[in-house]
């Protein structure tokens, strides 16, 4: 028992040293960091050489010690810059504050500012246009299938395409929106508000049906276009819109989904006045044709008197759908409340005729690996 015990005294004290030689480290790297808080530079032993890099430590604990060191000397150096340059600004508007080279860009930029204010109040109408700033959008690449409004060939392909007889006042829109197979709540309402935007919408449910068999019976039944709201994991990510009889059929993702419930100060329900559209940004004869089958939706007369505004926005390719109710609160002024719901689509694919997934022709696919090389590249 007692050699036993010699034993186990022996391995407590060995471990008492491993332990002691594990914290002996931490200790020096901790008062490291004590003297370089105190202005006292740590030995030159303890720095990394350069080239060096953290992630070639082998020792797991070390590894993360030193990364957490590293973290926290960064976040101090971030606020000591934030409080430079917090100073620097309030010096500037307070005429005090920092005095060396630090506080003069604030100073000169101010000046210029205010210089150029008055320039501009001496002359009056006579000033020069202020610069635009450059933003992805005013620096697009330019597409040569921009739409030009007095091209004969666009008012050509206009008065022979599919949507002919709807901007001829030849057919009144008659829309079906269904979902896909066994919906959940979050999709059944959308399309059930989605009926409330746009007139003389019918809501019916899938119970197994294929689009195909669909298809023809909404033809048989006189409607002009079917909507199709997909859903994954009970969110609605993708939209199919195909216009009946002859197409085209497009397909968008879906994102940024919000009810009505969901929007902060929204206004009231809407009524059932037909309302207006606005169409902003197709420029392109693919956003053209997109614009075309957005706006055949909608009835040819809307109802001013309901003050009902539905807006497909395109910027950089992404379409921003909104409904909103405006108010006029004086002769000049104007404000608006959203009524919901809202969402954002991103065109997928654009096919001939109706929704054939297997044999259909398409004529545009997104490919990101080709199309999306520059950010200053848009398709619509």
């Amino acid at each position: 028992m007692a050699k036993a015990g010699e034993k186990s005294v022996g391995g407590g004290k060995r471990g008492l040293k491993r332990k002691a030689a594990a914290e002996a480290p931490q200790e020096a790297a901790v008062s490291g960091d004590g003297a370089a808080e105190s202005g006292v530079q740590p030995p030159q032993a303890a720095a990394f050489p350069p080239g060096f890099s953290i992630s070639e430590i082998k020792n797991k604990q070390r590894r993360h010690l030193m990364f957490t060191r590293w973290k926290q000397q960064q976040r101090k150096v971030g606020a000591r810059r934030g409080r430079e340059h917090a100073r620097g600004r309030a010096g500037t508007s307070t005429g005090a504050g920092l005095e060396g080279p630090a506080s003069q860009p604030f100073a000169e930029k101010l000046a210029a500012k205010k210089k150029l204010k008055k320039e501009r109040e001496a002359l009056g109408d006579k000033a020069p246009p202020k610069p635009v700033p450059k933003t992805i959008d005013n620096q697009r690449v330019y597409d040569e299938t921009t739409v030009d409004p007095n091209d004969e060939e666009v008012a050509y392909d206009e008065a022979t395409d599919e949507f002919a007889s709807y901007f001829n006042r030849q057919t009144s829109p008659k829309i079906l929106i269904t979902t896909s197979d066994r919906p959940h709540g979050r999709t059944v309402r959308l399309c059930e508000q989605l009926s409330t935007v746009i007139p003389d919408s019918h809501v019916y449910y899938r119970r197994g049906l294929a689009l195909k068999k669909i298809i023809p019976q909404c033809i048989a039944r006189d409607f002009t276009d079917l909507i199709v709201v997909n859903e994954d994991r009970k969110t609605p990510n993708g939209l199919i819109l195909s216009h009946l009889p002859n197409g085209p059929t497009a397909h968008f993702k879906m994102s940024s989904v919000r009810l009505r419930k969901e929007i902060k100060r929204r206004g009231k329900d809407p009524t059932k006045h037909v309302p207006e559209i606005i169409l902003n940004n197709f420029t392109t004869r693919l956003g053209h044709s997109i614009g075309r089958m957005f706006a055949s939706l909608f009835p040819h007369n809307p109802q001013f008197i309901g003050r009902q505004v539905a807006t497909f926005h395109n910027q950089r390719d992404y379409i921003f759908f909104r409904f909103h109710r405006y108010i006029f609160k004086s002769e000049k002024k104007v404000g608006i409340q959203e009524l919901g719901p809202r969402f954002t689509l991103k065109l997928r694919s654009l096919q001939k005729g109706t929704f054939d997934s297997k044999y259909g022709e398409y004529e545009w696919v997104h490919k990101p690996r080709e199309m999306d090389t520059s950010r200053r590249k848009f398709h619509l």
